[in-house]
C-alpha cells in the first residue's frame, strides 16, 4: 500500500478550452500528444516505501524521479535506504539527494560527523544534500538565538560539497503567505493549512525569524559561497513574484531554483500576467527545474498512486506546453497555459536537472 501526499498540490481542472490544442504542426513546440515521448525529470519527490508503483509510473510517463531525503517525517536513515533500494531496483529511473541530521550541532563534534555522513552517502549515490527549514525557524544555539544558514559553522560543510562537486537543494523559509494573515493569503491550500495548523503560521508567532529574515539569510550564504551549486526549492521561497525571484538568478549565476509544489504561483501570476511568465521562463530557462514534491509511503494502493501522479504530471505538462485556458481550485479566475517552446522544456524538463546535478547518470 502506498500513501501519496504533496507540499501543496492542488489538481487543475480543465474547462473547455477557448483556445483549441495546436498540433505538432511546428517543431517548434509540443503538444498534448508528446507528453509520453518526451524524456521528463521529476527533480523532487519523497519516496518512503520499497514498493515500486510510483516508479513504474515514472516510466510509463516517460519520468525519472530525484527522490530526496530530509529531517522531516521517518527517520533520516530510514528515508535513504527506501532511496538507496528505490535507486537499486531502477538505476534508469531514480536518484537520490541525502540531508544531515541538526541533533546535536552544538557539541564539539557535530561538523566532524556531518562531513562523514555525507561523505558515505555521496558514497552510496546521492546526487545532491537536502537542507531544510529547520534551519532558520527550530535550530537555536547555546545561548537560545536563532541559527540561520548563513551561520560560519555550516561553512565547512559547504565547502566540502563544493570540493566533491555536490549541490545543495535549499528548502530556506516557507511560501511568504506563511507570514501573512488568513484573509490575505493567495492560495487556498495555504488558508486551509495554516487555519488547521496554527502553530506553523508565522504571522501569529513575530518572535521567529521574519519572511525577510529567511531569504536575507539564504541571501548572504550564496554570497559567501560562490561556488556551491544551489538549487532553491519551491521557487526558492520567492514564488509569490518572479520579478524578485529574477533579482536574485542575476544575483547569483550560483543558484538554480525547482518549482515543487509552487506551479499553482505560477499559475496565479500567468492569470494576472501571463507575459511576464512566460518571459521569466524564456530568460532563466537554464536556471528551472520542473519537480512537485511528490510524496509517497505505505498505505494507498498502487493504482490510485498512478493515477494521481499521472494526471498531475499531465496538468502541469498542459500549462507548460499549450495555450489551453484552465482552472485550478487553488483560486478564482481563468488563466491560459504559457505554451513555452519545446527547446525550453526540454531544459525545465530534463538538461537542466542534468547540468545542475552532476552524478546523475541518465
Amino acid at each position: 500500500m502506498i500513501l501519496l501526499l504533496t507540499g501543496g498540490l492542488i489538481s487543475v481542472l480543465f474547462s473547455c478550452s477557448s483556445v483549441s490544442r495546436e498540433q505538432s504542426t511546428s517543431s517548434s513546440y509540443y503538444s498534448m500528444e508528446d507528453f509520453d515521448n518526451v524524456k521528463k525529470i521529476d527533480a523532487h519527490v519523497h519516496i518512503r516505501t520499497n514498493d515500486s508503483g510510483f516508479a513504474v509510473q515514472a516510466r510509463k510517463d516517460n519520468f525519472r524521479l530525484i527522490s530526496i531525503v530530509v529531517e522531516d517525517g521517518p527517520d533520516i536513515g530510514i528515508q535513504q535506504q527506501y532511496a538507496i533500494t528505490q535507486k537499486k531496483s531502477f538505476p534508469d529511473r531514480v536518484a537520490f539527494a541525502t540531508t544531515f541530521s541538526l541533533k546535536g550541532f552544538n557539541d564539539d563534534g557535530w561538523v566532524d560527523e556531518t562531513i562523514k555522513h555525507l561523505d558515505q552517502s555521496i558514497n552510496a549515490g546521492a546526487v545532491a544534500v537536502k537542507v531544510y527549514k529547520d534551519i532558520g525557524m527550530t535550530l537555536k544555539d547555546k545561548e537560545g538565538k536563532w541559527v540561520m544558514v548563513d551561520d560560519s559553522r555550516f561553512k565547512p560543510i559547504w565547502d566540502f560539497l563544493v570540493k566533491k562537486n555536490i549541490p545543495v537543494i535549499g528548502h530556506l523559509g516557507e511560501p511568504k503567505n506563511c507570514w501573512l494573515p488568513i484573509e490575505e493569503m493567495t492560495i487556498r491550500s495555504d488558508k486551509s493549512y495554516y487555519t488547521r495548523h496554527p502553530e506553523y503560521h508565522m504571522f501569529l508567532h513575530p518572535e521567529y525569524p521574519s519572511y525577510e529574515k529567511q531569504i536575507e539569510a539564504r541571501d548572504n550564504m550564496l554570497e559567501q559561497n560562490p561556488g556551491l551549486k544551489f538549487i532553491g526549492a519551491h521557487l526558492g521561497s520567492l514564488e509569490w513574484d518572479t520579478d524578485e525571484l529574477a533579482k536574485r538568478l542575476d544575483r547569483f549565476p550560483n543558484m538554480a531554483v525547482d518549482m515543487a509544489a509552487r506551479v499553482t504561483h505560477l499559475q496565479l501570476q500567468s492569470l494576472h500576467n501571463r507575459k511576464k511568465v512566460q518571459d521569466f521562463f524564456i530568460k532563466y530557462q537554464d536556471r528551472i527545474l520542473y519537480g512537485t514534491d511528490r510524496i509517497v509511503d505505505d498505505t494507498k494502493a498502487p493504482e490510485e498512486v498512478e493515477a494521481f501522479v499521472h494526471r498531475a504530471w499531465l496538468s502541469d505538462w498542459q500549462f507548460f506546453c499549450t495555450e489551453d485556458t484552465m482552472r485550478t481550485s487553488s483560486f478564482e479566475g481563468v488563466f491560459q497555459g504559457l505554451r513555452l517552446p519545446e527547446t525550453v522544456l526540454d531544459k525545465i524538463y530534463f538538461r537542466n536537472a542534468q547540468n545542475w546535478f552532476p552524478k546523475l547518470n541518465w
